[in-house]
């Protein structure tokens, strides 16, 4: 049996829920967000967009298959902190290599279970998305409830350059016919493993490298990846979009990278009221009108009436609630989604997607 600590998490509208601490002990706190996602916790604590972020999961029951080291999206765990209503501490996973417990303690990941999620998520949907603190050491819930209320809010927070790799890596296969450059800005594993797996080299670089320097690569195409964080303060990431769209080479955006194109042309970005985080979302594609079963994890979205004819026609549309999902763009050799392709946890429906960018780079190399 497992020592039951107690725990609260404290939200800054004055919500206060108690539990038990799971992880790492002590207090951590974050803009409070939930994934719908029955599946694939371990993925999700560590995409680098959750940086900052307290992570609810909605699905009850998590930790029963352990983790794997195979699983992991990035180098640590990412999210600031985990909610869970019903923890497991022991697992049943021949292929784990150990328990989510042990996984969290080690990466100072600091949590919470026994607390009514279904509760919190209902609460956040109808007052909007906001900041919470976690504690299994400060038991005063009126002091937790102050802290949250002066944490940072994610609005106007730059996170990007937080989650990047410190200098640039080539991963190739074997054998490549091409060659993507991808700026860092929290790239995940699964979109790695998606451009080496169609057999292009891809030389990834951190979020700050100068345009010149990814140049001398001389890559075929360019591909800005997913992060955390509001795109508005990036004026060096559009700065570098702006860049690789007068080379005329093709250009893919995914999550962050799409609201970052969007924003080099004059296209706007705003905070969402909840945002989307899951594996179940249904996308249509207004090119095709098939509809694809997304996964998803964004609190900013393009704002529709800011999309003009003139730059770009919509390709995607989100058929809960109406946000803009992808973009195809008039005035330069792009696209981008908003949501993941490469879908980790989550379907394949948007796979399709990397053969579309690299029959885009064969036919501008033809």
């Amino acid at each position: 049996m497992q020592e039951r600590k107690r725990a609260i998490i404290a939200l800054s509208d004055g919500t206060v829920e108690t539990g038990y601490a799971i992880g790492y002990q002590g207090t951590t706190g974050g803009e409070l967000c939930f994934n719908t996602s029955m599946y694939g916790y371990q993925e999700i604590f560590t995409d680098p967009s959750y940086y900052g972020q307290l992570m609810m999961m909605t699905y009850p029951h998590i930790g029963n298959y352990g983790v794997s080291s195979r699983d992991d999206e990035a180098r640590k765990v990412m999210v600031a902190g985990v909610i869970v209503r019903a923890f497991s501490w022991d697992f049943s996973n021949t292929m784990a290599d150990g328990d989510l417990h042990t996984y969290l303690r080690k990466n100072k990941i600091v949590g919470i279970t026994g607390v009514d999620t279904r509760k919190l998520v209902r609460h956040i949907r109808e007052k909007g998305v906001m900041n919470a603190v976690i504690s299994s050491e400060e038991l005063d819930a009126d002091v937790l409830v102050q802290k949250a209320k002066d944490w940072v809010p994610m609005a106007g927070l730059e996170l990007a350059s937080k989650v990047t790799r410190s200098e640039a890596q080539t991963i190739s296969p074997e054998k490549h016919a091409f060659r993507v450059a991808a700026f860092d800005y929290g790239i995940k594993q699964n979109i790695i493993n998606n451009f080496t797996q169609r057999g292009c080299a891809l030389r990834v670089f951190p979020a700050k490298t100068p345009f010149e320097q990814v140049l001398e690569w001389n890559p075929d195409g360019f591909f800005f990846s997913n992060g955390p964080g509001d795109p508005n303060p990036m004026e060096y990431a559009v700065e570098a979009v702006n860049k690789a769209k007068a080379t005329g080479k093709p250009i893919f955006g995914i999550c962050l990278g799409h609201q970052l194109l969007a924003l080099s042309e004059g296209i706007t970005v705003d905070k969402m009221f909840v945002g989307h985080r899951g594996a179940n979302h249904p996308v249509r594609n207004e090119l095709t009108r098939l509809v694809e079963i997304t996964t998803q994890n964004h609190g900013f979205a393009i704002k529709p009436e800011s999309v003009s004819s003139d730059v770009a026609t919509i390709s995607h549309v989100n058929l809960n609630d109406g946000t803009v999902e992808g973009l195809h763009f008039k005035n330069f050799n792009g696209f981008s989604v908003q949501y993941h392709p490469e879908a980790s946890p989550g379907p394949h429906d948007s796979a399709y997607l990397f053969d579309e960018f690299i029959e885009r780079i064969r036919e501008v190399k033809a």
